[in-house]
């Protein structure tokens, strides 16, 4: 299979062919370009980190496609812009690879609030039971978990079960969300996204006050409220996609505002608004050029899996990538 293509980096190819003569952010491009090529690197981004981290990035994409992309890449070393429990996906997919997380602590708060020990114990409390995994959580809580799922298919994934009940963690909206749509009994963890769960209705009406005539396109992370008054419930892949639609003029963008820069470069004329502007992931935004640039200089800090720990999760997350 081909390597993924990010045909937004153009710029990036420019800086290979057209070195900079001084001292500046222009000159880490370059110097990140350089370490690339001589370690066999790709660069993966979320769609929530900052602008200029997505600009040097060879693949932008959500949960589910950086995991689908971590498992297939050819490339020795993978620099991984987002937080610790995606790097750790990347590894446990490919635990022959270098996996490089530029700043050691972005974590994830939603992934802080469950552990492998909290959630073995209430599988004892409901012996039986298949659990379902947001991805968004740690190797060791997948090892604890039948199957893995992402936003963009935990639909998919609850669907594909057989069992009419679920534990399902962390999060618990996107498992309101889920439950709504598919009809089954699931076992919610008290778990959260801390950004999207300061979205409220309140914010979504105010806006529509402001522009009568945009589409509101909410994460699943948000609030039930909140996709009650949403056009549609979508990941942030989702949104991507819907974005492209001809139809769409003005969106308001009901989830973390970094995928306002992309949605924009790949709609030039429409119109992005962000719910408001504390919808900010700080874990997300730690990432910057020059510790992409450090980490590629001392090809470290790298992150790794325990291979007990490891093999136990994988099969929970190749088990998510069947069913999509």
């Amino acid at each position: 299979m081909t390597e993924p293509k990010n045909t937004r980096l153009s710029p990036a190819k420019d800086i290979a062919t057209n070195p900079p003569t001084r001292n500046s952010g222009h000159d880490i491009k370059f110097e990140i370009q350089n370490l690339k090529t001589k370690h066999n690197a790709i660069i993966f981004a979320h769609n929530y980190q900052p602008d200029d981290i997505q600009e040097i990035a060879d693949f932008v994409g959500d949960s589910l496609e950086l995991s689908q992309y971590a498992a297939r890449t050819t490339h020795e070393v993978i620099v991984f812009c987002g937080v610790h429990f995606m790097a750790e996906t990347a590894f446990i997919l490919s635990p022959h690879k270098t996996v490089l997380l530029p700043d050691p602590h972005a974590g994830c708060l939603m992934a802080d609030m469950i552990n492998a020990q909290t959630l073995r114990s209430k599988k004892k409390e409901l012996p039986g039971i298949p659990v379902v995994c947001y991805v968004n959580s740690s190797a060791e809580v997948k090892a604890e978990s039948d199957i893995c799922c992402t936003s963009a298919n935990a639909i998919k994934v609850v669907e594909s079960l057989t069992e009419r009940e679920i534990i399902f963690v962390p999060d618990k909206y996107l498992g309101q969300w889920v439950a709504s749509q598919t009809g089954k009994k699931l076992h919610l963890w008290p778990g959260f996204c801390p950004t999207h769960a300061r979205i409220l209705p309140k914010h979504i009406l105010n806006l529509k006050n402001t522009y009568p005539d945009a589409v509101v396109i909410a994460h699943p992370e948000c609030r039930p409220e909140v996709h009650e008054i949403s056009d549609a419930v979508l990941s942030t892949g989702g949104m991507i996609r819907y974005a492209k639609d001809p139809k769409v003029h003005q969106m308001i963008v009901v989830t973390e505002a970094g995928i306002i820069h992309r949605l924009q470069q790949e709609n030039p004329g429409k119109e992005f608004i962000p719910v408001f502007p504390e919808a900010i992931c700080p874990n997300m935004k730690r990432t910057t050029l020059e510790k992409v640039l450090w980490c590629l200089q001392d090809m470290k800090p790298a992150v790794t899996v325990p291979e007990e720990i490891r093999l136990r999760a994988k099969s929970a997350v190749e088990r998510m990538l069947q069913v999509v």
